[in-house]
């Protein structure tokens, strides 16, 4: 495809992707137009307007025949993902939805491997697990996505480490894993680094942070956190999960005064 989606994606800002992939129509060829379509349905999905997402989706569903492999893998990913994502009220994830979702990404998976599509196979492994409850089950989604990135030869299938490495550090947090969880937090933010998106390395030393004080090294995780408390700041931008572990360390610390402020604060940011 002639089109770089990735270029054109701001998953923090939705709405402006939205209006860079319809200034992308108007010069698309029908099927770079498939595509870019359903990226205009992603943004609504992030957008959390499922109900427009599935509707976009549905008139671009008899155009699959005779498409490309990827209008038709990045299409059952976007229909997955109006199902079951991380964003969705828990309470609309029931087991009948998580098994379509599962199907969708299963046949975006299928036909991405069958036509090289590295990078939209390790994305399609990554949502499956978002389709289980359970961390271990998580977990094993999480790292057979890597073990494929890992062996693929394609530079865009290697951009997904930092995602994969965050997810599976993660799933080990949940288990109580914490050594574990923070060498692939560590490995997450080298990788974030590389890359020098300022706020994706924010994301990854919040990550170590949140470990450190499950690990009971809460000298360290208090650093790390009061440093990103003033960098987000520094951009103008309220961090309230800052604050709750802000919160949450100067209460074990047994200091309540510093405690209850931030507490406020996180409540304020949140508000």
């Amino acid at each position: 495809m002639s089109v770089d989606i990735l270029s054109l994606w701001d998953f923090g800002q939705p709405a402006e992707s939205e209006q860079r992939f319809r200034e992308a129509l108007t010069t698309a060829t029908p099927d770079e137009a498939l595509i870019l379509q359903t990226q205009i349905a992603r943004s609504y999905g992030l957008r959390r307007d499922f109900v427009k997402a599935t509707e976009i989706l549905a008139e671009l569903h008899p155009q699959l025949v005779g498409a490309s492999a990827e209008a038709n893998v990045r299409y059952y990913l976007e229909l997955g993902r109006t199902l079951c994502s991380p964003i969705h009220p828990r309470e609309s994830q029931t087991e009948e939805v998580k098994t379509k979702a599962g199907a969708a990404y299963t046949d975006a998976f299928n036909l991405a491997q069958a036509s090289g599509l590295d990078y939209l196979a390790v994305d399609a492994l990554h949502m499956m697990a978002m389709v289980v409850s359970d961390p271990e089950a998580q977990l094993q989604w999480d790292l057979k996505a890597l073990e494929y990135m890992e062996a693929s030869a394609g530079p865009e299938a290697k951009k997904w480490e930092g995602s994969l490495r965050h997810n599976i550090g993660y799933a080990l947090h949940l288990q109580g894993r914490y050594a574990e969880a923070l060498d692939q937090f560590e490995q997450a933010l080298a990788f974030r680094e590389a890359a020098a998106n300022q706020a994706q390395i924010r994301v990854a030393h919040w990550m170590i942070a949140w470990t450190l004080r499950a690990m009971g090294r809460l000298d360290e995780a208090l650093v790390i956190q009061l440093r990103l408390e003033q960098e987000w700041h520094s951009n103008a931008q309220p961090a309230p999960y800052v604050f709750e572990e802000l919160e949450h360390l100067y209460r074990a610390l047994g200091n309540s005064e510093r405690a209850d402020h931030y507490a406020a604060m996180r409540a304020l940011a949140s508000s």
